[in-house]
């Protein structure tokens, strides 16, 4: 006769019998608003361009997929050199406001954004950082870890007068905040790898370094560390705990999270190519 092990089966049978639906109850938190106004100059063009777009956001609870768009504020940029305003207007209606007329921030000028939401006014100051131009850009053959990484060699020549501080933006929501303790004043190169799932070779794509603060850097470093490097950009989930520059003067319990912050930016396009 043939022994027939059936205590697998009745343990199997216990742990389908005892399952059970655990409703975890988490707290719904007020929405906080989010400013991101990170502005560029494309300092290099003839005429000069800007990117001067303000998205305001709210933040949504843990389980929420979508996050909430703000139409309904008041937008507008002071220079308070000489009191101009300028007005900002979201014509979409899709929680991005541009200017109403040709905006490109000035050299020495400080600049006030003042966002008006739900009786609620808040403010931030910022002035242009400069930034150097690119060297040059290519597509180098080193890997990394799988062999299948794509190289961007970058150089440029860093300032030797200040302690400066950068932003280079790779596109594909990929960014490095870099500073410049080790290099001062000297030429830099370095290296940049685009992941094997992050580029469909071949590819063009536009790579831009920016100048920036050391109070931007910060907080930048902090933002990508939490927020990750995908996902649409680090501002899409901005920590509920990261405070930036923007602050409420009717009620400074209620503080906004994001930034306002003004560039000089360089851009640099390049095509990478397939591997041999």
């Amino acid at each position: 006769m043939k022994n027939i092990k059936i205590l697998p089966v009745l343990l199997l049978l216990m742990f389908i019998n005892c399952e059970k639906v655990v409703e975890i109850d988490v707290a719904s938190i007020p929405p906080k608003l989010i400013i991101d106004a990170s502005f560029e100059v494309l300092f290099d063009e003839t005429p000069a361009t800007s990117n001067t777009l303000v998205k305001l956001r709210l933040t949504a609870d843990y389980f929420e997929t979508e996050i909430p768009t703000v139409s309904d504020a008041i937008v507008f940029i002071t220079d308070t050199s000489n009191n101009t305003i300028i007005t900002f207007s979201d014509v979409n209606l899709d929680g991005d406001f541009s200017p109403l007329t040709n905006f490109i921030p000035k050299d020495n000028a400080v600049y006030e954004l003042t966002v008006i939401y739900k009786n609620e006014t808040y403010k931030g100051r910022a002035s242009k950082i400069k930034s150097p131009t690119f060297i040059s850009v290519s597509q180098g053959d080193a890997t990394l870890f799988s062999g299948k990484e794509t190289e961007v060699k970058v150089a440029f020549q860093d300032d030797a007068e200040k302690e400066n501080y950068y932003l280079f933006d790779f596109t594909n929501t990929s960014f490095l905040a870099l500073e410049d303790r080790f290099f001062n004043g000297t030429p830099y190169n370095f290296s940049f790898f685009y992941q094997e799932d992050e580029i469909i070779l071949p590819a063009n794509v536009t790579l831009k370094m920016s100048g920036i603060t050391k109070q931007y850097f910060t907080y930048f470093r902090v933002l990508l560390s939490q927020s990750g490097q995908n996902g649409g950009g680090p501002f899409e989930t901005v920590p509920s705990s990261l405070l930036g520059n923007m602050i409420n003067t009717t009620n400074e319990t209620n503080f906004p999270l994001g930034y306002f912050h003004i560039s000089e930016t360089d851009s640099y396009n390049i095509d990478l190519k397939e591997k041999d």
